[in-house]
């Protein structure tokens, strides 16, 4: 495209226009193509004209139209000046006003408030003026009574002295009858006062005492009736052996495995004597130590119920009962820990408190017992007002040594005494332990608490027993001992050794005598015989006459 330039209608440019066309192919082209240029020119200079042209008239109209506005921004300022000068007049006006009304209420209020304070301290100086005549008038009255106290107090001196010569001479005269001085007389009295109060002291104390014993006596009743009526506990039994179900007599003969080896490995694995007898799909698992007979008694059953029974099976089930009782244990513990409410309790003392699940004495679940103990020692403990927690831990400690006695050297009451010591139990707990046997005295409330109701839950209906030996023995020492006087023909121990009931011979013992001698085997019996409850003591003397008519 060819830009615009003056240059190209001289001379020069016409050359150079013709050798453009050159290349043009006709010479209408040529034409057509110089007709547009000439247009376009034409165009361009009409447009610069006419913009000229509104430059020059535009900027004329502006001025006039600025100069107009300018007229009328001078007329509106000037406006504008004088309304706000006027206002600010009347603004004047009117904040003057208003500082002068201020100005006379500020002065009014204040002669007010000046009057107000005026008589106001009139009336104090009133007060005051009446309140100081009224002091003098007081003065003058208290003056008046000095003076009338100090005639009497002259009296008063005066009699005084004259009781005080009378009661001297009738000193002198006592001390003449009597033949005592004073200070003599003074000893006698307290002597024979102090005589007096000691004898009345005694009588008292003697009576307090009774009293205190008889109360105290009652009070005790009381406390140990409540205490076993609000505690409810199951009787129990001792076992030492346990029976494990069996689906069929088929599985004994596989329990004893060939010649004998799945029982021995079973018998040696697990500790325990399996006793494989002619009862009816059942086997007895017995052993003394009660968490391992447990333990065999877990594994048994699992074997069973797998079925697979050879020695590598049965360790590997007794190692998975052994790790089922101890959680047992352990869980058995935390539930007696709170059950019995004791907070804070090492985690071994409480497994072993688990372990006393499996033992028995005399027939009594040692972890029932400990539990009962702890109960009824809290019992006790809160109708006296003791600490009852402490009476509570206590309680449920007492016995721990149990759990250990199977496994150590000492009593119980020594184990368990070590062993609350070495998880850092409480003194006083540690004290009720030792003394809840007697082995030592008890020196707290809570130790007494502890043996009271160790005595009480062993010794209620149902909650121990002997067992068959020992029974048998007391039986015949009981009958022993009523054969060994003189004159006693027989003697029978019935009623579960609660009665003796013995014969004598009439010819060696007279009426007068039975009961000397029914004295004398009671006072036996109580020295040498351990029993629970009382015996009774029976003596029969019979005589008879036989004859026979021929």
């Amino acid at each position: 495209m060819v830009c615009f330039c003056p240059e190209l209608y001289t001379t020069q440019g016409i050359s150079l226009l013709k050798d453009y066309y050159k290349f043009l192919k006709t010479e209408k082209e040529v034409l057509a193509h110089m007709q547009w240029w000439s247009v376009l020119i034409i165009a361009v200079v009409a447009a610069a004209i006419a913009g000229i042209a509104g430059f020059v008239f535009g900027g004329e109209h502006r001025k006039r139209v600025a100069e107009s506005a300018i007229g009328s921004a001078t007329k509106e300022a000037k406006r504008i000046v004088n309304e706000a000068i006027s206002q600010a007049e009347s603004k004047k006006k009117e904040a003057i006003l208003e500082s002068k009304d201020e100005i006379h209420k500020r002065r009014a209020e204040f002669e007010r408030e000046l009057k107000e304070r005026r008589s106001e301290a009139q009336r104090q100086e009133n007060r005051l003026v009446q309140k100081e005549e009224s002091l003098d008038k007081k003065s003058e009255n208290i003056e008046k009574k000095e003076q009338i106290l100090e005639g009497r107090l002259k009296v008063a001196e005066e009699r005084l002295t004259e009781v005080e010569a009378i009661k001297r001479s009738q000193f002198e005269m006592l001390e003449r009858i009597s033949g005592y001085t004073k200070e003599q007389a003074k000893d006698y009295l307290l002597k024979s006062l102090e005589n007096d109060l000691v004898h009345e002291k005694a009588l008292k104390v003697l009576e307090y005492e009774e009293k205190i014993k008889d109360e105290s006596d009652t009070l005790a009743r009381e406390i140990i009736s409540t205490a076993i009526q609000r505690c409810a506990a199951d009787h129990t039994a001792e076992a030492t052996v346990s029976v494990v179900a069996l689906p069929n007599d088929e599985m004994k003969g596989r329990i004893i495995g060939r010649e004998g080896r799945n029982i021995r490995a079973l018998e040696t694995i697990t500790g325990v004597d399996l006793i494989i007898d002619d009862t009816p799909e059942a086997i007895t698992v017995s052993c003394f130590e009660p968490v391992r007979r447990e333990i065999a008694r877990l594994a048994l059953e699992k074997l069973i119920l797998d079925g697979r029974i050879h020695p590598a099976r049965i360790e590997e089930l007794y190692e998975k009962a052994k790790k089922e009782v101890e959680q047992t244990v352990r869980q058995t513990g935390e539930r007696a820990v709170l059950d019995a409410g004791v907070t804070n309790l090492n985690q071994e003392l409480v497994k072993l408190l688990g372990r006393l699940r499996y033992r028995t004495s005399y027939g009594q679940n040692v972890l029932n017992h400990s539990l009962e103990v702890s109960y009824l020692a809290g019992l006790m403990a809160a109708e006296i007002g003791a600490d009852v927690k402490l009476a509570k831990r206590a309680g449920l400690l007492h016995d721990i040594g149990k759990a250990l006695d199977h496994e150590l050297e000492g009593s119980h009451v020594e184990l368990g005494a070590e062993y609350a010591r070495r998880y850092k139990e409480n003194d006083a707990v540690i004290h009720a332990i030792q003394a809840h046997h007697g082995e030592i005295e008890a020196k707290t409330i809570v130790a007494c608490l502890v043996q009271a109701a160790d005595a009480i839950s062993a010794s209620r209906p149902g909650a121990r027993r002997e067992n068959v030996q020992n029974y048998i023995k007391r039986l015949e020492k009981l009958e022993e001992i009523a054969t060994s006087f003189e004159g006693v023909d027989r003697s029978f121990a019935i009623q579960a050794g609660r009665e003796v009931r013995i014969m004598v011979k009439p010819e060696v013992i007279s009426d007068d005598d039975m009961t000397l001698v029914a004295r004398d085997i009671v006072k036996k019996i109580e020295e040498e015989l351990d029993y629970p409850g009382q015996i009774k003591v029976h003596i029969i003397r019979e005589n008879r006459a036989i004859d026979y008519a021929r």
